[in-house]
């Protein structure tokens, strides 16, 4: 950005209505969502507010029994904020990129780090990668969403997504990966002679093996974490 007078920052830099819906993307990394009702978001993404809005930490008996014992096998895997009301909210987290997916009757895994905010007409539910377990402190855990609406998902920089066919399975760095098509049941695999190669410790030997038909997104990018601090 260059250098403003105080009228021309405030206006190349206001809040503009795209009128595309519940979830505008207001920046490449700033999620605008102009509510009227509810929606889930991850817990401390919210960076400003207008309007009469409520945020409920997710209450986890909401969901059922089947959700409060995963809970509590995972810890605290998926954090959710529940925001009901009407105004708009602005979510970003950590200045990573923001983009929006409309669900048509369909689902999808996200990495419960890179999973933003989704509407409440939204089903989900938390899934552990049991075979990544005995591997990485505390499994992998990821969201399924399915259902129709929207989501937004962030990613380090531009997000890429490869196609998986039955011919052709796509070999992912589990840190690098951040969605996949709900149709695919990736597997764990290890390589220790590729380990040995490239000596950057455990990382590179461990690698997620997507078989079928569908896709999985990837980000230019290595998070050594997967769904924060546990609280």
């Amino acid at each position: 950005m260059g250098r403003y007078s105080i009228d021309e920052f405030v206006e190349a830099t206001g809040q503009r209505d795209l009128g595309e819906g519940i979830f505008e993307l207001e920046r490449d990394r700033l999620l605008e969502i102009n509510l009227d009702g509810r929606v889930w978001t991850k817990k401390g993404s919210m960076v400003a507010y207008a309007g009469d809005v409520k945020f409920t930490r997710e209450g986890v008996m909401e969901h059922g029994l089947g959700k409060l014992v995963k809970k509590a096998v995972t810890g605290e895997g998926v954090s959710l904020t529940k925001v009901e009301g009407t105004g708009k909210v602005y979510l970003a987290d950590e200045g990573k990129k923001v983009s929006i997916i409309n669900l048509d009757d369909q689902s999808i895994y996200v990495n419960g780090n890179d999973l933003l905010a989704f509407e409440e007409t939204i089903k989900w539910d938390i899934k552990l990668l049991k075979k990544v377990a005995g591997i990485m402190a505390g499994g992998l855990f990821n969201v399924k969403l399915e259902g129709t609406g929207m989501i937004a998902i962030t990613t380090h920089y531009d997000p890429l997504t490869l196609k998986v066919t039955p011919d052709q399975p796509v070999f992912t760095d589990p840190n690098a990966t951040v969605a996949w098509s709900g149709s695919l049941s990736p597997d764990i695999k290890t390589d220790i002679s590729l380990k040995t190669l490239v000596g950057r410790g455990s990382g590179e030997s461990l690698q997620m093996a997507f078989r079928g038909e569908g896709f999985v997104v990837i980000q230019p990018y290595e998070e050594v974490y997967f769904q924060g601090t546990p609280q």
